[in-house]
This record gives C-alpha cells, structure tokens and sequence, in this order.
C-alpha cells in the first residue's frame, strides 16, 4: 500500500503525526512537503498533516491517534 504523508516544514503537527505513525507501527510513506506548491497548498493547506492512500484516494486528516491509523492502514 503505497502511503503519502502529506506536511509543511517546521510544523509541530506534523512531527507529532510522525510520531504517532511510529508508534502505530505504519509502514513505510513517502513525505511530500506542501510548502511552495500552490495545487499542494490549495488541498491540503488547513488539514495538514494528511496520510493517503495513494491506491484507494482515501485520506486521515489530522488529528489522527494510533489506533485511528493502524486502522486505517488495515482498512
């Protein structure tokens, strides 16, 4: 299941997703900062951070525990 985390730089949010992305043991993502991408910061501008499902289109916005994204990377 290829997954992208989407982020900003310097976003305390965003190392707070990552953590709780280790902690729920998901498997490997790609990263894809927003920042300077104006199609990147018209979609996902207020709801970063943001974990898709490349495969399915389907998104967990933030917040998210681990629980919530073990699920759904299970799902």
């Amino acid at each position: 299941m290829p997954l992208i985390l989407y982020q900003r730089d310097d976003c305390k949010l965003c190392d707070q997703a990552l953590a709780v992305l280790a902690a729920a043991r998901v498997p490997d993502f790609d990263s894809v900062w927003i920042d300077g991408d104006d199609a990147l910061e018209a979609r996902y501008g207020t709801r970063i951070p943001v974990l898709r499902d490349v495969a399915s289109g389907r998104e967990l916005d933030w917040p998210f525990d681990a629980a919530a994204a073990a699920d759904f990377v299970g799902g």
